[in-house]
């Protein structure tokens, strides 16, 4: 159940031939970190709607299918949290590209991810994935 205090955000991992998509953060508090594109929902905006247009800014891709993983909460400041609703594709389609507040995007195996400076959310995330867990 989200608190009055939550803030609700999505990320989409995308795994398309045994490799994830990811973006480095180009702004606070993140910045220089990798993660799975994603952000905050915006008011009126369905979860869904969000990881489309949160995908679309970060690195210029669009999904046609995906589905929810799961749910991750992540300390915020002020005592706030960000209820993070995960999803997950098996393809995108576009040219990537940065965008937005990613300085960085490209496609990286989970050996590769591990040598990155990278959220743990997202290698516990990948690593979920990859061992072909279906959800959180």
């Amino acid at each position: 159940m989200m608190n009055a205090s939550d803030i609700p955000a999505v990320s989409v991992a995308v795994l398309q031939d045994g490799r994830f998509l990811l973006v480095q953060r180009g702004h606070a508090p993140s910045r220089g970190l990798y993660a799975f594109p994603g952000g905050r929902v915006r008011a009126g905006e369905t979860a869904r709607e969000a990881v489309q247009r949160e995908l679309r800014e970060e690195s210029g891709l669009m999904l046609d299918e995906f589905k929810r993983f799961g749910e991750i909460i992540i300390p915020a400041e002020n005592g706030r949290n960000y209820r993070l609703d995960v999803f997950c594709a098996n393809r995108a389609h576009g040219v990537a590209r940065p965008g937005d507040d990613a300085s960085r995007v490209g496609w990286y195996t989970i050996d590769e991810m591990r040598a990155l400076p990278i959220t743990e959310s997202t290698l516990m995330v990948a690593e979920k994935i990859a061992s072909g867990c279906t959800s959180m």
